[in-house]
């Protein structure tokens, strides 16, 4: 593994310890450069209460791999994290850089009515 993913695991380990701490349900962001994935992960870790993804076949038939595509899925999210009734949630990034695509989802899901 190299050390740039290395420092990116390690930043990831150091935030999910903290949110671990306050025991709250977290927004979890994975990127990659063809795809953004988000998932609602239960306080405890143990259970996905929702999912979106531009993988998912109604955002796939558009380009996936831009900051229009990572606001979908932040609104998608924020949907169907409210149906969950989930309404707070800590962000967890994964220890990427809260710029681009990881911004412009989390701003998106904020607009939609998640609180973090």
């Amino acid at each position: 593994m190299n050390e740039k993913k290395k420092a990116r695991l390690r930043r990831a380990q150091k935030t999910r310890s903290h949110i671990r701490e306050k025991s709250a349900v977290r927004l979890c962001v994975h990127r990659t450069p063809r795809h953004i994935y988000a998932q609602i992960i239960s306080a405890n870790g143990a259970t996905v209460l929702a999912t979106a993804s531009t993988v998912e076949a109604d955002l796939r038939n558009e380009i996936t791999g831009n900051v229009n595509a990572a606001s979908k899925v932040g609104q998608l999210i924020a949907q169907r994290a409210k149906e969950a009734g989930v309404t707070k949630v800590a962000f967890d990034r994964s220890g990427f850089k809260y710029h681009g695509r990881v911004k412009a989802l989390a701003d998106a899901a904020r607009e939609n009515g998640l609180e973090f």
